[in-house]
């Protein structure tokens, strides 16, 4: 059976692949992921997948080219007769517009998901979504897993004292209460307000913090701005130290600034996009998914369950 599973990679994360590959034991599937001289993307399997289990390991963050990448190897997997093609996305990118909360905007994750589902993937296997009510604008079978036990493993190491998670706003309030649970920790929520897409202004603190050791999960970092100015406000309440843990690294220019001068011990992140070049001190930690990645892929291929990953 194992003579069946096939990894494929586009160009967005090839060395989170080759680890995922690695893990597994299997030799990354061999395919040319290029571009025509005028720009457009060209692809070509060199191997023989029919009947095969497919799997194209692709984060769909910018540039746009990472989904058009994996749309177009969906499609050539499919027309080479694979006998399942299953877009495994570490992050889900074009996730954040998931609603109409405004006049003329689109649901982006919709379309994004219509994308790959037509392009012809059968399954989806993707970590730690914006929202969990994207998992229903597919059609098609999709595995969400969370990279929860990396970053407790890695947080439980560190034997932190008088520890209390702080969920970063409302919307992450039930992943926080995982990680109090699973941490032994007490739980605070910083009440924000949003004023523009990429900044909040913190308005109130419910829980307690002097005194306290604190780390901040979240989903994705981007400008940084938020977590920032939550740990000013945190540090203002007495706090001891701040970490953070987020599973999506998808650093913007000017987080290197703003999370350098924030008063925050440690920034820890996931290779579920690729690690960037970033000087903040020796604040920033990467931990690897591939792991947890390679086991969800080997559960899928072997039609086991993937919840046990998490209980």
């Amino acid at each position: 059976m194992v003579d069946s599973l096939r990894v494929f990679a586009g160009n967005a994360h090839p060395r989170l692949a080759e680890q995922i590959c690695a893990y597994l034991g299997v030799d990354r599937g061999e395919a040319e992921v290029g571009a025509f001289p005028d720009g457009e993307i060209r692809v070509k399997i060199n191997e023989n997948v029919r009947g095969c289990d497919t799997f194209i390991v692709q984060p769909t963050g910018a540039p746009a080219e990472n989904l058009v990448e994996l749309l177009v190897m969906i499609d050539a997997l499919r027309r080479a007769s694979a006998r399942r093609v299953t877009a495994v996305l570490p992050y889900f990118g074009y996730a954040r517009q998931d609603r109409k909360d405004q006049p003329r905007v689109p649901i982006s994750s919709k379309l994004v998901a219509n994308l790959i589902t037509t392009a012809g993937a059968e399954r989806v296997l993707t970590m730690d979504l914006h929202s969990s009510q994207i998992q229903g604008f597919f059609d098609i079978p999709l595995d969400h897993i969370f990279a929860a036990p990396v970053l407790i493993e890695y947080f439980q190491s560190k034997e932190i004292p008088n520890l209390t998670v702080v969920a970063p706003d409302v919307g992450s309030l039930k992943m926080a209460r995982a990680y109090s649970k699973r941490l032994n920790a007490s739980l605070a929520l910083v009440d924000k307000r949003r004023t523009r897409v990429d900044d909040t202004e913190v308005m109130n603190l419910i829980g307690e913090v002097e005194g306290r050791n604190v780390v901040i999960f979240d989903d994705v970092i981007s400008t940084g701005r938020t977590i920032a100015r939550a740990a000013v406000e945190l540090k203002k309440r007495g706090a001891t130290s701040i970490r953070v843990g987020v599973t999506h690294g998808g650093f913007a220019p000017v987080a290197q600034e703003i999370l350098g001068e924030a008063p925050i011990e440690e920034v820890v992140v996931t290779d579920s996009l690729p690690p960037k070049s970033m000087d903040l001190g020796g604040k920033l930690q990467t931990l690897t998914v591939s792991r947890l990645l390679g086991e969800a892929i080997r559960r899928i291929h072997e039609e086991r369950s993937l919840s046990s990953l998490f209980v």
